[in-house]
């Protein structure tokens, strides 16, 4: 039994340095994975570049004898496509429509230094194998980054922002940067209480290792034996989903070939824990519940932990979530993260104070703490329904303060 992925991958960059154009970049790639499965045995070839499928399947067959890998479970079957592409731009649009932006820039914030990449990528996933299995997945967007520092600043950079559309939208870009430098020279002071008002995806990354179903049955979970107890709060309600619109180049499909029905999985609903995360290898090991979760690998067998995770959202804004509060945007945040018992701390070299609809001013330097289960917890606030400062999904999540030494 045969099966193929493959994907390709198109690239064209516009990048800026020191506020002048330092260069446009394109490229293209192809990547393959070819399998010959045999006797719950697998043979692999992994290729970079172009190669004919009769030498790409040879070669896996030879590996099969040389490097066989053990995978005894039924390839899938299926056929579906999606394109999420929206618009995609020439190359002239894309350097028209970054020098536009930098142009925006230049005018109106003449006290800051930029570097800013505008990249557009588009990607095509593809499956297939004997059993008729044929999957595709095409996305593309165009993903900007801008990096700035004040003129009197004496660090290397002050911050950055940026965002992905897959209908590019100068407007956006013009709100970001106001939003981010309109008020930036305005010194304000942290309030008493400090709600932090991030992207939410860094800080899901313990809670998937929490859930990994291997670590949740060898008791190295701080999540092990909770299955089914309120550990959370009563707002927070975890999915796995990649039908997700903010989904960003993530297939429908998972390392072993599965679809979750919906494109989406429950995990923690109302601060209940579930089930953890597997494929199709730890499933059948530790007797729990396929969830269709295996990572993709074009040189190796599959394995557990691949996750898009989406909180669900509140009803209310961000704005109605503060209820007249404040909130802070960490701009700078380098050197800090969770440990093994789940506390988290983060120093914040540079942060601007919010209402939840525009910024208000650049707050000093700070640290923040907190818990694994107070962050989703009794500190646990909400995800609002709009998307106010970053044009994505963001979290409320109440921290503890300190000073940077």
């Amino acid at each position: 039994m045969r099966e193929k992925y493959r994907r390709e991958n198109r690239t064209s960059s516009v990048t800026y340095e020191e506020n002048k154009l330092l260069s446009f970049h394109k490229e293209s790639s192809v990547t393959s994975s070819f399998r010959v499965h045999k006797d719950g045995q697998v043979g692999i070839h992994y290729q970079v570049g172009e190669l004919g499928d009769e030498e790409g399947f040879r070669r896996a067959e030879e590996n099969l004898s040389i490097r066989p890998r053990s995978y005894p479970f039924e390839l899938e079957t299926g056929k579906r496509s999606r394109d999420m592409t929206e618009r995609e731009l020439t190359d002239k649009e894309l350097m028209d429509t970054a020098a536009e932006c930098m142009q925006y820039l230049l005018d109106k914030y003449p006290r800051f230094t930029f570097r800013a990449d505008f990249d557009q990528t588009k990607t095509t996933n593809r499956w297939v194998n004997d059993k008729g299995m044929d999957y595709s997945n095409t996305d593309c967007s165009v993903n900007v980054s801008v990096g700035f520092k004040h003129v009197d600043s004496k660090d290397i950079s002050d911050g950055s922002f940026g965002f992905s559309l897959r209908d590019f939208d100068k407007k956006v870009f013009f709100k970001m940067a106001d939003d981010y430098l309109a008020n930036y020279e305005k010194e304000v002071k942290l309030p008493e209480e400090i709600i932090i008002d991030t992207q939410y995806y860094g800080l899901l990354g313990c809670l998937s290792n929490q859930l990994n179903a291997e670590n949740l049955a060898l008791n190295i979970s701080l999540l092990s034996g909770k299955i089914g107890e309120k550990v959370f709060s009563e707002d927070f309600t975890l999915w796995h989903d990649v039908s997700d619109k903010e989904c960003w180049f993530n297939c429908f499909w998972d390392g072993d070939g599965c679809v979750t029905e919906g494109d989406k999985r429950l995990f923690i609903e109302k601060g209940v824990v579930l089930t953890g995360h597997s494929d199709k290898r730890n499933a059948e090991k530790y007797n729990v519940p396929h969830t269709g979760n295996a990572s993709w690998s074009f040189a190796d067998i599959p394995l557990d932990g691949w996750v898009n995770w989406r909180i669900e959202r509140s009803e209310k804004t961000v704005k109605e979530l503060l209820d007249g509060r404040y909130c802070v945007i960490p701009v700078r945040s380098h050197g800090g993260g969770f440990a093994d018992n789940g506390d988290f701390a983060m120093p914040v070299q540079c942060a601007l104070l919010s209402d939840g609809e525009k910024i208000l001013g650049k707050l000093p330097p700070f640290t923040m703490s907190s818990n694994l289960f107070d962050m989703f917890g009794k500190d646990f606030i909400g995800v609002g329904c709009d998307n106010p400062i970053y044009n994505d999904k963001q979290i409320l999540i109440r921290v503890k303060k300190g000073n940077i030494l």
